[in-house]
């Protein structure tokens, strides 16, 4: 049998290598998930409606999974963080219908894009009635925590950003998957969907939240939208 010189074998090998090359760079490429943004905070709002997010005095939504319920509604209440007025978002939390959270958000508009920024949050946790504890608690301009963007106005499949940055207590960040998912939740069908996949830095494991357009969270894992309530025009 005749031997294939070496010059055939490194030949084919080059080009093995090459091609190898070539598909990696034509490959789509993750970036990194971003954790600064060029915002001019002095132009953000306590009030105002993004496509996925309205954040108006009296607009509530009522979420469900099974015997567990999830209320988040936007108060009265605004709250200084990090030089910025934000509006306070509650969210209150049951499981097998005792009182499991309550945590007060502190969240802030851009209008012109409807962007909207996450400053950081107060939580309790229950345990029979009681507080017992505040995990995950944190501001923006304390202890090195930093605000990030809850969800964007306009955003683009694949961009990645964080939600949270406090370190070692709160890493939250969201990847955009799609923007066109049509969901159907107990408050209704809903078209041209915002799907994100979040995760933390700090923990394995992720989950999907869908946002509807003039809407906002209809489906956050288990928890599926069932009743809204509209705030104030």
């Amino acid at each position: 049998m005749k031997r294939p010189s070496l010059v055939r074998i490194v030949g084919l090998a080059v080009l093995l290598a090459a091609s190898a090359a070539l598909l990696a760079a034509e490959a789509p490429q993750k970036t990194d998930f971003r954790t600064t943004f060029s915002v001019d905070k002095a132009k953000l709002s306590s009030t105002g409606k993004g496509t996925y997010f309205i954040l108006e005095p009296g607009y509530t939504l009522h979420f469900q999974s099974g015997k567990d319920t999830l209320v988040v509604s936007v108060l009265e209440e605004t709250k200084v963080v990090d030089g910025v007025t934000t509006r306070v978002v509650e969210e209150r939390e049951t499981e097998g219908g005792k009182l499991a959270e309550v945590s007060r958000n502190y969240f802030a508009i851009d209008n012109a894009t409807g962007d909207v920024y996450y400053f950081g949050e107060e939580v309790d946790e229950y345990t029979n009635g009681k507080v017992t504890g505040h995990e995950g608690a944190w501001l923006s301009g304390v202890n090195g925590a930093k605000f990030g963007l809850l969800v964007p106005g306009a955003p683009k499949v694949g961009d990645r950003y964080h939600q949270e940055t406090a370190p070692k207590v709160a890493m939250d960040r969201a990847e955009v998957v799609a923007i066109n998912e049509e969901i159907k939740v107990p408050a209704g069908a809903f078209k041209n969907c915002l799907r994100t996949k979040e995760s933390s830095a700090l923990e394995s494991g992720s989950e999907d939240k869908y946002y509807a357009p003039g809407v906002g969270l209809i489906k956050d894992a288990d928890f599926a939208l069932v009743k809204i309530e509209k705030g104030k025009s």
